[in-house]
């Protein structure tokens, strides 16, 4: 040891000593800390399980949850048991066992009939436009922070529905109602990012601006029904309402090819998503860039409501509640895109069912069935914004 480290140690005092004449301090009693939110989760017992990441090569990682797969695993198995029935009730369904044997290739003519032409696409469909439709309206509600936020109040389907009653009107039959029900939402899509001023930038002004497009789409529909197609305005209006019946596979696989091609570049922003909640200015701190994603996530969003629009009409709803549902049931901040689309394709799958299985249905399209279900849930939505918003 050195002298000077000898010398600090003979001049420093105990630390128990204290100057003469003066009394030993107390130790001085610590209130224990406020319970916050980040304190109780930190607690032994109480903290929620951390999310793990799933690398998808060098760049991608994307935040799962054990919560989430949960969720997600229970909602493929309803998925799953609907399909089942779907295809097994009624007097033309096809027991388990049969589709089984048809999926080996030896299935007889009314199994093949059931599963390649009637009932077999229109669950293909449904899964399809449900997945499509679910993560469309996750989307939207992420960008513009806007609980009400979805294709629906953007004008998309009523644009879609335009386009189907002009190209009916304007091309005798020559145009597929398909390509018009595209052309017509890309349309809207276009004047609401016109109408707004800055584009897709301000969450606010997209939201009156869509409503603005969408009661003019409505009305351009209801003019072009009421006054130039009697005839064929039985047929264009179940277009219209959204519906599954008379798909094929040529439906199913036009859905399939939209998801395959637009389901890698969702992965790819997904992971900028995350912090558009916290609003721009962090986003952007965070290396997100607020504008660029919002941009890019509304156009992923209208791609996918315009490929559902396409082969299924314009359902309301779907894309509104499932992020709701969603994110109860994975209590999770955040766009929840893979529960969302569960969500949408269980919605869309059990409402499919339930127009062609129950008696007060009677086979009504399956728009009708979601929209009333989903006016309920928007009726709800509106009154519990309220509450919150008066408190």
């Amino acid at each position: 040891m050195s002298t000077t480290t000898q010398r600090a140690e003979e001049q420093a005092p105990p630390a128990s000593a204290a100057p003469p004449g003066t009394a030993m301090p107390t130790t001085a009693r610590q209130d224990p800390p406020a319970t916050t939110p980040a304190a109780a989760a930190a607690r032994p017992g109480t903290r929620r399980a951390a999310p793990r990441l799933l690398r998808l090569g060098s760049r991608v990682a994307l935040p799962v949850s054990p919560r989430n797969l949960t969720v997600a695993a229970v909602l493929g198995a309803l998925i799953l048991i609907c399909g089942l029935v779907t295809l097994s009730a009624g007097s033309l369904g096809v027991a388990p066992a049969e589709a089984v044997a048809a999926l080996a290739g030896e299935a007889d003519g009314k199994v093949e009939f059931v599963l390649e032409r009637l009932r077999g696409p229109r669950l293909l469909v449904a899964v399809g436009v449900g997945l499509a439709l679910g993560l469309s309206g996750s989307l939207f509600q992420t960008v513009t922070r806007n609980p009400l936020g979805s294709p629906d109040v953007l004008g998309l389907g009523a644009g879609a529905g335009a386009g189907v009653a002009m190209t009916t009107l304007l091309g005798s039959g020559m145009v597929p109602a398909p390509i018009g029900a595209v052309v017509g939402a890309g349309i809207a899509i276009l004047l609401v990012w016109w109408s707004s001023g800055v584009g897709f930038a301000s969450p606010a002004r997209v939201i009156v601006t869509g409503i603005g497009v969408a009661s003019m789409a409505t009305a351009l529909t209801h003019y072009v029904v009421a006054v130039a197609l009697h005839d064929a305005a039985h047929d264009l209006a179940a277009y219209t309402m959204g519906s599954l019946g008379t798909r094929s596979m040529e439906h199913a696989a036009l859905i399939g090819v939209a998801l395959a091609v637009l389901l890698p570049a969702l992965v790819l922003l997904a992971h900028r998503l995350r912090p558009m909640d916290l609003g721009d200015e962090l986003a952007d701190t965070l290396g997100s860039g607020a504008a660029s994603t919002r941009t890019a996530a509304i156009v992923l969003a209208v791609l996918l409501a315009a490929a559902a629009v396409a082969v299924a009409g314009p359902i309301s709803f779907v894309a509104l509640t499932a992020p709701h549902i969603a994110r109860r049931l994975t209590r999770a901040p955040g766009p929840n895109l893979a529960v969302s689309a569960l969500v949408g394709a269980m919605i869309l799958v059990s409402a499919d069912l339930a127009a062609q299985q129950l008696p007060f249905l009677d086979g009504l399209p399956v728009g009708i069935v979601t929209a009333g279900v989903g006016g309920v849930y928007l009726g709800h939505l509106l009154i519990v914004e309220w509450r919150r918003a008066s408190a």
